[in-house]
């Protein structure tokens, strides 16, 4: 092997630079086919290539980044028979034309290029029925494993949270929930867990009103009896909250009435202000 750097003509080098993209033991050949410069090694070209910066633009391997050719009735078989699934294709195809180097992945990318439909989405289709159904894991396997069989729930067998009608707990905000026997009507469960207070209430009044909600008169909120609740104008919360300086819940016992008489007489007068305003408004 020639030692020391290799020159090139300017014919030369435009050839390398245009055929850059060539497997390295095509890329000798053609060179040397083309120029008669057999001392000049793939080593020797495979360095130019890099001193010079020249991307190929492909990963190592034979036929990374060189297209698969195939001819006319190859393409014709290929897209009469586009539909197999990809198994079958590249095995049917093989043996057909004994093109072993062509991979699955080859042909699939194939298909795409071409737009070929293969009328598959790769969703099960709606009413579909699964290859396994009713058919149970063999013994030992799966979900009949042992080790799946030891955290599996027993048929009747109960959370170890499990809580049922007449548990009882307290929020963060006072208010005390329950857990009752009624379906729950939102996700149809056969216990539904609501604020005891209102339970109660309406087990007694009936439903509570719309726009109406329950205060509880004497500020203690776990007292739950429905006569320590009121059913009062949404509206009217604000007139006895702590911002409104009137502080309902913490004021003593016998200010209570007082404070609630006052809040229902401005939310009265408000209101009446409003419905007078909003009927003399004319009409644009």
């Amino acid at each position: 092997m020639r030692r020391g750097p290799i020159a090139y003509s300017a014919a030369e080098l435009a050839w390398l630079e245009i055929n850059r993209t060539l497997v390295i033991s095509d890329y000798r050949r053609a060179f040397c086919a083309a120029f008669g410069r057999d001392e000049v090694s793939a080593a020797h070209l495979h360095a130019l290539r890099k001193r010079n910066g020249w991307k190929v633009g492909r990963a190592p391997g034979r036929y990374v980044g060189r297209g698969m050719k195939y001819t006319g009735e190859e393409l014709a078989w290929l897209r009469d028979n586009c539909t197999l699934p990809i198994a079958d294709y590249h095995r049917a195809f093989c043996d057909r034309f004994g093109r072993t180097e062509t991979s699955a992945a080859k042909l699939n990318s194939l298909r795409k290029r071409q737009g070929w439909k293969t009328g598959r989405t790769g969703h099960f289709e709606k009413g579909a029925v699964p290859a396994n159904k009713g058919k149970p894991c063999p013994a030992g396997t799966g979900g009949r494993h042992p080790n799946a069989r030891k955290t599996q729930f027993s048929k009747g067998q109960l959370p170890h949270n499990y809580k049922g009608p007449g548990h009882e707990s307290v929020d963060e905000d006072g208010y005390v929930w329950i857990i009752t026997d009624a379906t729950n009507p939102w996700t149809g469960a056969a216990t539904w867990r609501v604020h005891k207070h209102r339970w109660l209430w309406e087990q007694a009044n009936g439903p509570v009103p719309e726009g109406m909600v329950l205060k509880c008169l004497d500020g203690n909120r776990q007292n739950t009896d429905p006569s320590n609740w009121q059913a009062i104008p949404q509206g009217l919360l604000p007139r006895l909250n702590g911002k409104s300086g009137r502080n309902y819940d913490h004021a003593p016992a016998e200010l209570k009435p007082t404070i609630m008489a006052v809040a229902r007489l401005e939310h009265g007068a408000r209101t009446a202000l409003s419905r007078s305003t909003r009927d003399t408004d004319p009409v644009l």
